[in-house]
């Protein structure tokens, strides 16, 4: 049987949507039995990349749209995070841990720490005044992904 498949979601970038999305990704992956360590990386990861996305990309503005894709190939996860924001100014520097450039919304700074930790690959694609894709992929260790 193979174990190809994909989607792709698009919604407003409205703070509730952060959860809606997490449960929908959450559910898409779920179809290679993934460890409950996985499951909670990945519902983590989509959080920190959404929530950065509303914060930074579209400054809190419920008119930008955030595009998420996955796709599933045997047992390794791909997923992309993307918006047409404002982008990220100095990536290098984005992807330091604490560092936030909204320090005045008490923001902990380590969204992009928390992703790299929680992916086995991860790369930020931005440009100024066009916005930002995070594109990041995983393996998946259960018996489903690799007997299937």
């Amino acid at each position: 049987m193979s174990r190809n498949n994909h989607m792709e979601l698009r919604f407003a970038s409205i703070s509730e949507n952060e959860s809606f999305a997490r449960v929908t990704v959450a559910a898409f992956v779920s179809q290679l039995d993934p460890t409950m360590d996985e499951l909670t990386d990945i519902k983590t990861v989509v959080s920190e990349a959404v929530t950065n996305a509303i914060i930074h990309g579209y400054d809190n503005s419920p008119d930008g749209v955030i595009t998420i894709t996955a796709k599933i190939e045997q047992s390794i996860f791909y997923l992309t995070v993307e918006d047409q924001g404002k982008g990220i100014e100095d990536v290098e520097l984005a992807r330091q841990p604490l560092y936030t450039s909204k320090p005045e919304l008490e923001r902990s700074g380590m969204g992009f720490t928390i992703i790299e930790n929680f992916m086995d690959e991860v790369e930020i694609v931005t440009r100024r005044g066009e916005g930002t894709k995070v594109v990041m992929v995983k393996r998946i260790e259960s018996k489903k992904a690799l007997f299937n």
